[in-house]
């Protein structure tokens, strides 16, 4: 019986850790500057797909797509990589 409470809070206790180790990121901020051959990583939404792929390009490349890297980084934004 004394494993039960003990598994119990394990599980919170894990549950909770990928939560906190999100980085925080201000919403308005936009991306974080780095260099002209810097990757933005950023989730993108295929249709029919159940995973959601991480792609990695330059700020150009994701203009060439139609999109904002600054606008779309707060809730789409993975990783740059320089």
């Amino acid at each position: 019986m004394a494993l039960k409470p003990s598994a119990i809070a394990l599980s919170l206790i894990l549950a909770a850790s990928p939560l906190s180790a999100q980085p925080e990121t201000d919403p308005g901020a936009g991306a974080p500057a780095a260099g002209p051959d810097a990757k933005y990583c950023m989730r993108v939404e295929l249709t029919g797909n159940v995973i959601e792929p991480v792609k990695c390009w330059t700020r150009q490349q994701w203009v060439d797509q139609g999109v904002d890297v600054d606008k779309e980084w707060a809730k789409e934004g993975v990783d740059v990589r320089a």
